[in-house]
């Protein structure tokens, strides 16, 4: 399977793709920055924030102003860990970690974009927002059909001037505008709700360095999300109930997002609670109702 995937639950978007032996396609962080070395610099986010002329640094150094926004410099897990807003000196000396960074605390809308990008120039977007649920977590996404005139228009001035020579997806993550993070992958959460052809559009972009993919009709998809509480062992819901919610009306996929047979603890999960499962379709409610199935199975006391 050319895309790298190392989550089983996400196998299911790509297992049936067909592609040439020796082209790699990442999915983890990890495995772009092993092999972006020229643009692997995109991970660091003082430099992110500083190609834009944000205020950033490590911690360490004085920020010339309250509040910041402190998260690690380099952070190839994601899920948000160990991000947090200080508010005050006495915040930044209590909070002081080594490896972590401070940045303008930045507000608006907080937008994640996938970009399909050959030879530094952008050949397809799209976008998405989260509804937050508290504690780093997000109670929906919405993959949006319409475009975003301004993201791209900055995002893309951006890109030209500081990804030439680069081919590949990336994924880049805006609040109010400014970028605060760049990936050098696609979000692997929804390729799903994205359309047919999607996937091998994608393995024709690393394979020959072009992008060939026609969607004209777009459809706003969602991507609900079900957390449970930390400090407990959970089971994956059984195989029929599974079944039963992927041929719900506009499901996609159903994600579980665990691994059983692993301690909790080893799972990279946000400060506020614990991902159980994913519910990709084209029906919001639906979606809804899909994720207090999967409650109910993982949560019964809950409810």
């Amino acid at each position: 399977m050319p895309i790298c995937e190392i989550d089983p639950w996400r196998v299911q978007y790509f297992e049936h793709a067909v592609c040439p032996a020796g082209v790699s396609i990442p999915t983890e962080d990890s495995d772009a920055w092993d092999w972006n070395p020229d643009h692997r610099w995109v991970y660091d986010k003082i430099a992110i924030a500083q190609s834009q002329g944000i205020d950033a640094g490590p911690h360490g150094t004085a920020p010339p102003s309250f509040p910041v926004f402190s998260k690690p410099i380099v952070n190839l897990k994601g899920m948000g860990v160990d991000a947090r807003v200080l508010r005050s000196p006495e915040d930044y000396a209590r909070d002081h970690v080594s490896g972590n960074m401070w940045m303008t605390l930045l507000e608006g809308r907080h937008v994640s974009s996938d970009i399909a990008i050959a030879d530094g120039e952008p050949r397809w977007w799209r976008h998405a927002t989260g509804v937050a649920a508290g504690g780093r977590t997000f109670d929906y996404w919405t993959v949006h059909a319409a475009p975003d005139p301004e993201i791209e228009a900055y995002c893309g001035e951006w890109i030209a001037k500081h990804l030439r020579g680069y081919t590949g997806m990336a994924n880049i993550e805006t609040i109010g505008g400014k970028i605060i993070e760049v990936h050098l992958r696609f979000s692997d959460q929804w390729p799903d709700l994205y359309g047919a052809g999607w996937v091998e559009a994608l393995i024709g972009l690393y394979q020959k360095g072009t992008w060939s993919f026609s969607n004209p009709e777009r459809r706003e998809g969602y991507s609900v999300v079900l957390f449970g509480p930390k400090g407990r062992r959970y089971s994956h819901p059984p195989r029929a109930l599974a079944e039963e919610i992927k041929r719900m009306p506009g499901v996609t996929s159903v994600q579980t997002t665990f691994h059983e047979d692993r301690d909790p603890e080893r799972h990279a999960m946000p400060p506020g609670g614990f991902r159980l499962a994913i519910v990709n379709g084209w029906d919001l409610d639906v979606g809804r109702e899909a994720r207090e199935r999967l409650r109910a199975y993982h949560l019964p006391a809950a409810l």
